[in-house]
Formats: C-alpha cells, structure tokens, sequence
C-alpha cells in the first residue's frame, strides 16, 4: 500500500465510531479544487514500515478504535488494497472506505468479500458535467455503476459533493440531487479554500 498520511483519531469521519485515518497516495482524477493535491502522485518514496506501522498502531489500540477509514487519493487504485483491508478486518475493525466511484469492479469485490462496512462516495458533478470538475474525461457509466453497486449491497453508506463555486450552481446540485437514490443519505460539503503557506 502507498500510504501518504496517518491520523491516529477521529470521531468525525466514521460516524457513530471512534476511528483512525489513512490516506493512500495516488488519484485518477485532477479535481482544481482538491485538498490533498500532495497525494494525487503514486510517490516512489514508500516504505513498508508505514503499512506495518499502521498495523502495529491498530492491533495495539483494540477496545480504543472501532474502525479504520481509507481515504486518499483514491484508495481503489491501490493494487494490494483487498489483502491490507483483510488485515484491518482480521484484527477485528470495521472499514469505512472513501472513494471517487470511478471502479466500480473493485468496490464490487470488496463488498462482496465483505472487506468494508461503510462506503462515502464523492458524487462530483452532474453527468453531464463530470469531466470537467474531475479535469480528465471520466467514464460516467463506471460512476452510475458504483452508485448501484454500494446501494444495491446493503451496507452503511453516504454520497456527497462538495460545492465549487466556480463551477457547480443551485441547479446543478437540484441535478445531482435527483440522480442520487431516495434511500441513501446525500451530504453537500461547503468548499474551504486551502489556507495559502504564509
């Protein structure tokens, strides 16, 4: 795993559970309104004793943590992501897993095998505006899929977008609304500027 950022606790991006946070390094999409603009390169400068100290850390807190949350970057574009969850799930901790909907077969996998409990999807944009808020061309169909695949599981979940001014309006967030499904819970996030390096 490509681990480009640890947080030892949170109460707040697990809900109902105290968890720990890691970021995985490597992103598909190019969004200009990013905060982890740091993580969006698969760096070269991994070492194995991050993934092994962030196991170490979660045997060590068990009856402190319930749960450990993947987020990024992309987590799905980490080709050794289903062996690293198994061994969250091994120590006995849910697995709430944050991701862009863009591969859906590797979400699918995951949910089936059971390897995660929770999934927060970023809806970006309407459809028919996808690639533009992304910066690359982006393959909608994949993301329809991955909203079928994580409400049709069963498992706890949440969508989401966060609103760029610049680009996304009251309409275009009536848009998203009407494509997200009336059982799940959708969150809009206001975006906050990154604080400029004084």
């Amino acid at each position: 795993m490509l681990i480009g950022g640890f947080q030892s606790f949170t109460l707040s991006d697990y809900p109902g559970k105290p968890a720990a946070i890691i970021f995985t390094r490597g992103c598909n999409f190019k969004c200009p309104y990013c905060h982890n603009q740091h993580l969006l390169r698969m760096s070269e400068q991994h070492s194995p004793s991050m993934e092994e100290g962030v196991l170490g850390f979660m045997e060590k807190s068990t009856g402190m943590l319930e749960g450990l949350v993947v987020t990024g970057g992309e987590p799905t574009l980490q080709p050794d992501l289903m062996r690293f969850v198994s061994a969250i799930k091994a120590l006995g901790f849910a697995v709430k897993l944050d991701t862009n909907g863009s591969n859906p077969q590797c979400l699918r996998e995951l949910l089936d095998n059971n390897l995660i409990d929770y999934v927060a999807m970023d809806v970006k944009a309407p459809f028919s505006k996808y690639s533009q808020l992304c910066g690359i061309a982006v393959d909608t169909e994949a993301i329809r899929e991955s909203v079928d695949v994580i409400v049709s599981s069963g498992k706890d979940h949440h969508f989401r977008t966060t609103v760029y001014p610049a680009l996304l309006g009251e309409e275009d967030i009536q848009e998203i609304t009407s494509s997200i499904p009336e059982t799940s819970r959708y969150v809009i996030q206001k975006y906050r500027p990154v604080p400029e390096a004084a």
